[in-house]
């Protein structure tokens, strides 16, 4: 079910790891950013859609996760878009025959398996590098890209409205995950990355990260400052006071804690420390 955050933007929350697709309203249509993970979900956001009377003629992917490059059908063929970088990666990643089913491997370990429509996996195109506005008929939208994530990671800003459309950053539940294959120096790129959204927090009112809850105006500064400390602890080899990690993690995400384990030992083999944070 889509529900309103903002006037013209509505999101719609997958069962999955509280994935968010996010739907702006145009003059002619919408724009769909990172639609759905389940088959049933997309189906059920195109009849939320189509209901309305409203046709999706532009679509976003912030960046090249599988879960972030879905589509169906049933949402028709408008053009689907990502940063240049984005969209090479994903053209690389899908050269080979075996790639989809390789994803199809990966999700045999999770509840969704075989739920996951694959067949337009990763049909986007890249928008000429530099570009700063998605092209659509509607409110304009930054695109604040950045070296954080995953390569060609973009967070969305919809000026008019006031939100902030984060990707894979300022999660309530997520850690920051960092780009441990697409950067030399996945700590500092990911501390610049904050600082760009720092920039324009002052005139956000709600920010949607791609998976967690949507947060309001006073949450966005302490979202980013979290996210901050999180990243410096890494770096410095701290332990962090993070609630989304630990006995204090959100129940159902345990794994998060998994997660910033394995980041640790990476970090320890660059760095060459033991990997015991102090």
């Amino acid at each position: 079910m889509l529900r309103p955050v903002a006037e013209g933007v509505l999101v719609h929350e997958s069962r999955f790891v509280q994935s968010n697709a996010v739907v702006v309203q145009g003059r002619t249509g919408v724009l769909l950013i990172d639609p759905g993970v389940t088959g049933s979900e997309i189906d059920c956001l195109a009849n939320d859609l189509s209901e309305s009377g409203q046709p999706v003629v532009a679509g976003f992917s912030t960046h090249p996760d599988w879960d972030h490059l879905l589509w169906h059908d049933r949402l028709g063929a408008a053009p689907r878009y990502g940063t240049a970088r984005c969209a090479a990666t994903v053209r690389e990643r899908l050269s080979d025959a075996g790639a989809k089913a390789r994803v199809a491997d990966h999700l045999l370990e999770t509840e969704i398996a075989g739920q996951v429509p694959l067949d337009l996996l990763g049909l986007i195109t890249g928008l000429p590098a530099e570009t700063t506005r998605i092209p659509w008929d509607g409110p304009t939208i930054r695109i604040i890209e950045h070296r954080a994530h995953a390569p060609g990671h973009a967070a969305l800003l919809i000026e008019e409205h006031g939100v902030l459309v984060a990707g894979d950053m300022l999660s309530d539940v997520l850690v920051p995950m960092l780009d441990w294959d697409g950067t030399a120096d996945p700590i500092e790129d990911y501390l610049a990355a904050l600082r760009l959204l720092e920039g324009v927090a002052g005139g956000v009112d709600a920010v949607v990260p791609g998976h967690g809850s949507v947060g309001g105006s006073g949450q966005v500064q302490a979202r980013i400052d979290q996210d901050r400390a999180y990243v410096l602890a890494l770096r410095d080899g701290r332990v962090p006071a993070d609630p989304r990690i630990g006995p204090s993690a959100e129940p159902g995400w345990e794994w998060v804690s998994d997660v910033h384990e394995g980041q640790l030992r990476r970090l320890a083999q660059r760095s060459g420390r033991d990997g015991a944070p102090r």
